[in-house]
């Protein structure tokens, strides 16, 4: 959950989910649907789709237990160098340091490191002079001591070098250069796309579809829609988007609303429309499933950020006309 989220934001989260799956063989129980309304509006799912995962492996495995070796559990799917070194510090006392965007930033500032933290050497860098100043006595209060300095102390925009217990080791503070580390290669513009979704009513019941398993968002369910192309209108995109991915015909009766969302690397703005079911079967090309559920069986279903942004319009015009 703390790869992409902070602590104040995670800690609600992790107590429920410790709640309904308090060990490895509940969570491999579970289903992944379960999981990721469990995980809804952190983001990042692939994070909890891999944890669900990993779980069914040492399951299969007949593993009750999280392994305490760290080649055992980077064959874990989604545990990478991070993740293994931080539960292989923290929960079992091995003596290896753990490097995240915290530590890479404290590390920076402390030894005025010019490597780019984004560049491909960084990796190399950073985790070899995080290795070596590891306390290898106390390698968990190490790790989480440095990351918190980074989180808390030695933040992005302005380091509060008053309270750093490291301020007068700091090569960056000696030389006044605090806020040029750590130093970034030229970041390219984040794209943003113009996206059109439909909210498709027949009787009483509207459409949603689900996400392939794999990529982006994957395994959510949302409202069906897509980009909007050049030169063409949010309306018209989305009567084409649905009859592409669904293979229905819709008009389109009423502009709900508008939203912005952002994702890591781009973001998006979308329009809502109210659509009427004119024609045709459901043909799937591109989700992977499909249900024409009521109102108030929405929120059974774990949906995208965006989603949930413009579900209360959505409700609020299908009670008005149900």
């Amino acid at each position: 959950m703390l790869q992409q989220t902070q602590v104040n934001t995670a800690i609600p989260y992790f107590k429920r989910f410790i709640e309904r799956y308090p060990d490895v063989p509940t969570l491999a129980r579970a289903s992944l649907q379960d999981v990721l309304k469990s995980w809804e509006g952190m983001g990042y799912y692939a994070r909890a789709r891999n944890l669900h995962a990993a779980a069914r492996t040492l399951a299969e495995r007949g593993e009750i237990t999280v392994p305490s070796d760290y080649d055992e559990l980077k064959k874990l799917k989604g545990i990478g160098d991070y993740i293994a070194a931080a539960v292989s510090s923290i929960a079992f006392g091995r003596p290896l340091a753990v490097v995240d965007g915290n530590v890479k930033r404290v590390l920076s500032r402390l030894l005025a490191i010019e490597t780019p933290v984004d560049s491909a050497p960084a990796g190399r860098v950073f985790g070899e002079l995080a290795q070596r100043l590891l306390d290898a006595r106390h390698p968990g209060d190490f790790n989480q001591a440095m990351m918190e300095l980074g989180a808390r102390v030695c933040r992005p925009r302005r380091a509060l070098c008053e309270r750093c217990p490291v301020a007068e080791l700091c090569e960056a503070r000696a030389s006044r250069r605090q806020s040029e580390f750590p130093a970034r290669t030229t970041r390219k513009p984040v794209p943003r796309y113009h996206v059109a979704v439909g909210i498709v009513q027949r009787n009483d019941r509207v459409l949603i579809t689900q996400r392939s398993p794999g990529g982006l968002l994957g395994g959510l369910w949302e409202f069906p829609g897509g980009k909007v192309r050049s030169r063409e209108s949010a309306e018209d995109a989305c009567k084409r988007e649905i009859a592409e991915e669904i293979n229905l015909d819709v008009e389109v009766i009423e502009y709900l609303t508008h939203v912005e969302h952002a994702y890591s690397h781009f973001k998006i703005g979308v329009d809502v429309f109210a659509c009427r079911y004119r024609a045709g079967d459901v043909k799937l090309h591109g989700p992977v499933d499909y249900r024409w559920v009521l109102v108030d069986e929405i929120d059974e279903y774990p949906l995208p950020g965006a989603n949930h942004k413009f579900l209360p319009a959505v409700k609020k015009r299908l009670k008005e006309h149900s």
